[in-house]
């Protein structure tokens, strides 16, 4: 395996562990009760139990200020945590959201009570790290965006369930359109809830751009009429519609929620904002798409257009922009963010040798958007589409994918940090420096064969 070059010498290291947060608390958080722990300023430890209710979370606010904590570090799971978080912020106490793998107690000694402290203690020695959180406004954005996603896959729920309520009638129209949710194939299972099964009368539904013989469209439709499975059906178009409706309740929070950050950024003018809608010309939505035009009010917020990267959608780029915000100082470098969207391997080394460079589990969605953004550049005839099938062709789809959302993380980066363009030209350029060596690679190669012949 590779071996990993060591650094020979004498290395002067500090002795002890160096107080770092004097004013430190240590919070276990639970779902019925949070355990709160103290330095009591005699070499031990005060923790204070409360319950989970708001009331609590008040008085644990009130006791923090009270002993002067400047910063508490806080151990969750699930999302227990929020709303104190958002309370000790309000306050003027700086939360820190660690990772429980970070945190892990002594052997043998798993309590809340000791977890708290154990917290406590590392927290003033600054042995934990924060875990990233967007600001509020963005938080805002995030969690419409998010329901907005999980609606969509409730939507594909009911169609899947629609789908199967027409196979146990054995109508088959649905392998014979494209799209059952089309044009044809909502006024034909609206017809059969109406209560048509004539499969002639139902085949004159048909859009003139269905390509599908008329015989063979009159043969799907001829169908097993059982009431339960007409029933299911029945439901199944209700709870979509339903969840449609929701999607678009869920996109106008979405825009009144980037008006308004568009506002702040603007010092409240928004005329630019108002003329490039105009211009816009805004035309037929396509499925999972928003009802109105995403870029104007994205380029307003960011300050640059990350859609004119190769793979990145205006859907893409909101979800991007509700999971990592607009402060990209948040991460000391491009190696850093990638490494938060687990887009590099988690390299383990040691005695100087590489002995695990395997992905870590972590879901992080802002790294799976990126991930599918790159997964699109297959047929794609740009710079970024031939790194692909570069990497493809050498480490296969999912190394293919990881390597090339491993890039498109860094220019993200670079064009929020540096608030510059994305620019095909330098990656042409590469390109062709990359294809100039090797050529020059093969044609070393050639002559040393020959010469060797």
């Amino acid at each position: 395996m590779k071996r990993e070059t060591e650094k020979m010498g004498v290395v002067k290291m500090g002795a002890g562990l160096p107080v770092f947060n004097p004013h430190a608390a240590g919070i276990d958080i639970g779902d019925t009760l949070h355990c709160v722990a103290l330095y009591d300023g005699n070499g031990g430890h005060e923790v204070k139990t409360t319950s989970a209710f708001t009331c609590d979370l008040y008085e644990i606010v009130d006791y923090l200020k009270s002993n002067g904590i400047t910063t508490a570090a806080m151990e969750s799971t699930g999302v227990y945590w929020l709303p104190l978080y958002i309370m000790l912020e309000d306050a003027g106490i700086e939360p820190y959201l660690v990772n429980a793998k970070s945190v892990k107690n002594v052997t043998g000694r798993k309590k809340d009570d000791t977890d708290s402290i154990w917290i406590q203690k590392l927290h003033t020695c600054g042995l934990l790290q924060k875990s990233f959180q967007p600001d509020n406004e963005i938080r805002l954005l995030r969690s419409y965006t998010r329901q907005r996603k999980n609606l969509i896959l409730l939507c594909s729920d009911a169609v899947r369930r629609m789908q199967k309520a027409l196979e146990l009638m054995n109508i088959k129209i649905h392998t014979v359109i494209s799209d059952i949710l089309g044009k044809t194939g909502t006024k034909m299972v609206m017809a059969i809830i109406a209560g048509e099964r004539n499969p002639q009368i139902l085949a004159t539904l048909c859009d003139p751009r269905i390509k599908a013989p008329q015989e063979e469209i009159i043969k799907s439709l001829q169908g097993i009429w059982k009431e339960e499975h007409l029933f299911m059906l029945e439901q199944a178009v209700e709870n979509y519609e339903f969840h449609q409706k929701q999607i678009k309740s869920c996109e106008e929070k979405i825009k009144l929620q980037l008006l308004k950050q568009v506002a702040t950024i603007k010092e409240g003018d928004i005329t630019s904002l108002e003329e490039t809608l105009k211009k816009k010309k805004i035309s037929k939505p396509k499925k999972n798409q928003f009802n109105f035009a995403l870029s104007p009010y994205l380029i307003a917020i960011i300050g640059v257009d990350l859609c004119k990267i190769p793979g990145i959608s205006e859907v893409t780029a909101l979800e991007l922009i509700s999971e990592i915000g607009l402060d990209m100082s948040k991460w000391k470098s491009a190696k850093h963010f990638a490494a938060w969207l687990n887009l590099i391997p988690n390299t383990k080394i040691t005695g100087g040798k590489i002995i695990s460079s395997k992905m870590m589990k972590k879901n992080n969605k802002a790294g799976q958007y990126i991930r599918q953004a790159a997964s699109c550049l297959f047929t794609s005839k740009t710079p970024l589409g031939d790194y692909y099938r570069k990497m493809r062709a050498r480490l296969g789809g999912k190394g293919a994918a990881l390597a090339t959302a491993h890039k498109l993380a860094r220019i993200i980066y670079n064009m929020l940090l540096k608030k510059i363009e994305y620019k095909q030209e330098l990656m042409i350029e590469n390109h062709e420096k990359f294809i100039e060596e090797k050529i020059k690679k093969l044609e070393n190669q050639l002559a040393r064969l020959k010469k060797a012949a």
